[in-house]
């Protein structure tokens, strides 16, 4: 079993950044894909970023060029840096340990962006 915890979440003005983390227990998360999702009230949760166990990213369109995903394995964290923050990216931030194919093993509790504009 793996507990995944975020933290970094807060009120941030637009063109501000964050950086969110996902510290993981119970199991290594070295051989998963990890994911940052995002939820906006009233929106579908959706994928905003992941990485491969060998480093590979993939974005959406809508951060792309402003979000980076990165993670070190061997303090079993993933990381979620966010720049030039805009008030859409106003959500609640989860992130997931899987497989590339799009399957969700285990997910944290979400941590919570806002735009404080």
């Amino acid at each position: 079993q793996v507990q995944l915890v975020e933290s970094g979440g807060g009120l941030v003005q637009a063109g501000g950044s964050l950086r969110l983390s996902c510290a993981a227990s119970g199991r290594t998360l070295s051989n998963y894909y990890m994911g940052w999702f995002r939820q906006a009230p009233g929106k579908e949760r959706e994928l905003v970023a992941g990485i491969s166990s060998g480093g590979s990213t993939n974005y959406p369109d809508s951060v792309k060029g402003r979000f980076t995903i990165s993670r070190d394995n061997a303090k079993n964290t993933a990381y979620l840096q966010m720049n030039s923050l805009k008030p859409e990216d106003t959500a609640v931030y989860y992130c997931a340990a899987g497989t590339v194919t799009n399957t969700w093993f285990y997910w944290g509790q979400g941590t919570q962006v806002t735009d404080s504009s």
